[in-house]
């Protein structure tokens, strides 16, 4: 019995380092399958008590967290924002584990739930699908969520991920429960288990086609082109600061600039829309070298009153200061937001630490034509792009500054990107420090794209689009509506 209890957590652990091992960058989701079917196995369990299935599942969430988001622990060490040397490693492994641990919670509490469900059942495993669904949008929502099933699809298998149309990351993950539940009961069944087989089989496969036929094979040809230039500085965060980094910076913006500016007797298709720079490229007050040759969407800081924002500052042609902005909103907790900071006297682990969070609307509006807009760590908020292609938005922005992590993080920003922009049906430019640097079509195809990590410049061009998918027009409504279901067919039958 003991040796069977032993076998049974290491079996948790492995499936939810697999699990881990699955997500973006790698973005393998018949990979993930596998340690699906150990998780719905730890929800049924035989002789399995509540608490058992509850640290079982939490272990598996914790792994797949861990694996999924080691990425944290390249911002040690942290003596360049006046952390003592000793104190780094410790807040870094601290704050690593304190959202594995987070994660190890919420899926043993689900796993938990299920197991007292009957999850045997396909009414069940219906509920149990959609509720997960529903928890990752919820949490994308809120401070402490990056990455969950919703992206696993991407950018190994675009066709499944084309059902993020009708209902996006929330279905998505839906969808790779239910498979996995199908595969667990498959491999467990006693009766006519090649039956079983084909039906799981025959569904993946109608799974793949519907999301094919969603995205479509054509390009999207509708809509006014825009050709923007992208200036990528590759600026180290922890030199940022520098006077001679600061110097840096603005002489790549002033030859940004004199680029952008094509003779006037250049051929219209050749000429350049607009400037883009990453997150924070522009310091407190700073104005541009020199005035705006052509419209310029920068990466900045503003203050509203007494509260500093992180925000996309908009120079008109001819400006040297913004006339417009739009500020983030999701801003990262103990980076950028820290509580009682007045009380703390400690601006978090970040140079500019001490942000406040600005509108929840993701809309800038601009004479050329409204842009949604994600700062960073947005980009995992799907609803809130949904949203702001709801209210007119033609194309996507995400603009950000993953230095100091490592290419990893900027696979993930990657697949976010590619999965935003089939939700939504629009066009993304993707404007980072060192990476990425890139545009992704409507139908979540990666185009032209910057080195990683080197400074240089690039054009982007992308097409506005104003037709709304599904899930653009609805957002979550239809996931509600099937979570309702399948929790009446639970209740009745």
């Amino acid at each position: 019995m003991g040796n069977d209890r032993r076998a049974g957590w290491v079996i948790a652990g492995a499936a939810g380092l697999l699990a881990g091992v699955a997500l973006p960058p790698l973005g393998w989701p018949w990979l993930l399958w596998p340690s699906l079917i150990v998780l719905w196995s730890l929800t049924a369990s035989r002789g399995g008590t509540a608490p058992s299935r509850f640290w079982r599942g939490g272990l598996w969430g914790l792994a797949a967290v861990l694996v999924s988001h080691r990425w944290l622990l390249w911002l040690h060490p942290l003596d360049w924002i006046g952390v003592p040397g000793p104190l780094s490693l410790p807040i870094c492994l601290a704050l690593w584990l304190a959202i594995g641990l987070t994660a190890g919670l919420l899926v043993g509490a689900w796993t938990a739930l299920v197991g007292r469900l009957e999850p045997a059942r396909p009414s069940t495993a219906l509920l149990a699908a959609t509720l997960w669904g529903l928890a990752e949008v919820l949490l994308a929502r809120g401070p402490l969520f990056w990455l969950g099933l919703g992206a696993a699809s991407l950018p190994g298998d675009r066709a499944l991920a084309g059902l993020a149309t009708l209902g996006g990351a929330g279905l998505l993950a839906a969808v790779q429960l239910l498979i996995g539940w199908g595969l667990w009961r498959t491999v467990t069944a006693t009766a006519r288990p090649l039956r079983r087989v084909g039906v799981t089989l025959a569904l993946v496969m109608a799974a793949h086609l519907l999301g094919l036929a969603l995205l479509g094979d054509g390009p999207a040809a509708d809509g006014t082109v825009e050709r923007w230039l992208v200036l990528q500085p590759a600026t180290p965060t922890r030199q940022k600061f520098l006077p001679e980094q600061q110097q840096r910076l603005l002489r790549q913006l002033a030859a940004a600039q004199r680029r952008a500016l094509l003779p006037e007797d250049a051929p219209a298709p050749e000429a350049i829309t607009g400037l883009l720079l990453p997150e924070g490229a522009l310091a407190l007050g700073q104005p541009l070298p020199e005035p705006a040759t052509v419209e310029v969407l920068s990466g900045g800081f503003r203050r509203e009153g007494l509260e500093q924002r992180s925000s996309v500052l908009r120079f008109a042609p001819g400006e040297w200061l913004p006339s417009s902005w739009i500020d983030k909103h999701r801003v990262v907790p103990l980076g950028e937001w820290v509580p009682l900071v007045g009380l703390w006297r400690w601006s978090g682990l970040s140079a500019v630490g001490g942000i406040e969070p600005g509108a929840a609307s993701r809309l800038l509006d601009r004479p050329g034509g409204p842009v949604g807009v994600a700062i960073c760590y947005e980009i995992s908020d799907g609803a809130a792009l949904a949203a702001a292609s709801r209210e007119g938005a033609r194309w996507l922005l995400a603009t950000a500054n993953l230095d100091p992590y490592p290419l990893m993080l900027q696979g993930q920003f990657r697949a976010l990107a590619q999965l935003r922009a089939i939700e939504t049906g629009r066009w993304l430019i993707s404007a980072a420090n060192t990476g990425p640097s890139l545009v992704v079509d409507a139908h979540g195809r990666i185009g032209d794209q910057l080195p990683a990590g080197r400074p240089g410049t690039g054009i982007l061009t992308v097409r506005q689009r104003s037709a709304l998918t599904p899930y653009a027009s609805w957002g979550e409504w239809p996931l509600l509506g099937i979570a309702a279901v399948a929790g009446l067919w639970r209740w009745r039958f």
